[in-house]
């Protein structure tokens, strides 16, 4: 059974990669379910560029094993290791890697010529995919004329036609302004379940790997910090580094008042004496705690709410109008807190009003 009909199915496992003596992959495992787009997602020199290489046979790696529908193409145990042309794969890299001299039907038909497919083949292929990425119309027009968006779109025909198991993506809308990347995000996501393709999306962008994923992958120094649908990962973080990555976040600190714990919640009293009801996932552990709350979670109020818990006095701070949303920032006990919401009252600096939170918002991290 060869690579294109067996089922696309991508799976890492203790995958550690080095540069030299420096560790970029240290011991990463993941599954990539068939259909799903998976998102590797984190900060410069996390690992997620490295590891999508790794898995394209464009990196070397130094242990672990990679599948692709169940069969081995790097295996370090075993001295597989896969060349990158035979195992089934697209890729579409940020730098589009267009040939300006050629048009855009002939870029798109590259692979498919030195692969010899018939003439005929080449023709309903290539038509096909440019079809799909609605580039139609420039079939005969030379690459160099075109804009950011649209050699995209060739990059995306170029990997779409061979009907590849497996599609990597890595960073492939970061060229483009944030309007079109936005339009592109909706595209792509739309084309990835209509083809029912398996892929692999590499970005930085939170708002990309959130509108784009079915299930998010959140890397930091080589390791995976969580995995887990977009949802999880945005009202669930695990640890202080996704709470605060995966959307802005106030952490709060004290100590665990167990005999305040009451109707599901978990209770901290802070340094400053406040009580902060919130929800835990799992048993806590230790004396101190620490609690993730979302800055579009809290709300502000000049009236105080009815609310019988979570609610506290505070003094504005400062209020920085930023278009879509107002953030405004202030002083709760020993701490700055941080406030984002649209549409929000006017309120002056260094006036009192109320902070409110719903318990089910706030969420306990793991130490």
């Amino acid at each position: 059974m060869d690579m294109q009909t067996r089922k696309a199915q991508i799976e890492v496992d203790r995958l550690e990669i080095k540069y030299g003596d420096v560790p970029a992959v240290r011991g990463v495992s993941f599954s990539v379910q068939p259909g799903e787009q998976l998102t590797l997602l984190g900060p410069s020199g996390c690992g997620k560029t490295t590891t999508l290489r790794a898995i394209a046979g464009l990196e070397q790696p130094s242990a672990g094993v990679i599948r692709i529908g169940g069969a081995p193409v790097y295996d370090s145990a075993q001295g597989i290791n896969i060349p990158a042309e035979k195992r089934g794969l697209s890729m579409v890299f940020q730098s589009y890697a267009i040939w300006p001299h050629m048009t855009v039907f002939e870029n798109v038909a590259y692979g498919l010529r030195v692969r010899r497919e018939s003439k005929e083949a080449i023709i309903e292929k290539v038509d096909r995919a440019l079809d799909m990425v609605q580039m139609s119309a420039y079939r005969e027009r030379g690459a160099s004329q075109l804009s950011g968006g649209q050699q995209q779109r060739v990059a995306l025909a170029r990997a779409f036609v061979f009907q590849p198991a497996v599609l990597l993506f890595d960073e492939p809308l970061s060229n483009l302004d944030a309007k079109l990347r936005g339009d592109m995000r909706i595209e792509l996501r739309e084309l990835q379940h209509r083809l029912g393709v398996t892929s692999v999306y590499v970005t930085h962008d939170l708002e990309e790997a959130l509108a784009m994923s079915d299930r998010i992958v959140v890397m930091r120094d080589g390791v995976i910090a969580q995995i887990g649908t977009p949802g999880d990962i945005y009202n669930h973080p695990r640890n202080a580094f996704v709470a605060d990555f995966v959307g802005s976040a106030n952490l709060v600190r004290g100590k665990h008042r167990g005999d305040l714990d009451a109707d599901g919640l978990t209770a901290l009293e802070m340094a400053s004496g406040e009580i902060v009801h919130g929800t835990a996932h799992r048993r806590p552990a230790g004396a101190e705690l620490t609690f993730s709350i979302r800055t579009v979670h809290l709300h502000l109020s000049a009236q105080e709410p009815q609310a019988a818990r979570n609610v506290w006095k505070v003094a504005v701070a400062r209020s920085v109008f930023q278009g879509d949303f107002t953030q405004i920032n202030v002083a709760w006990g020993d701490q700055v807190i941080v406030v984002r919401g649209a549409a929000m009252e006017p309120l002056a600096e260094g006036q009192q009003v109320f902070m409110s939170v719903d318990p089910q918002r706030v969420v306990l991290l793991e130490e």
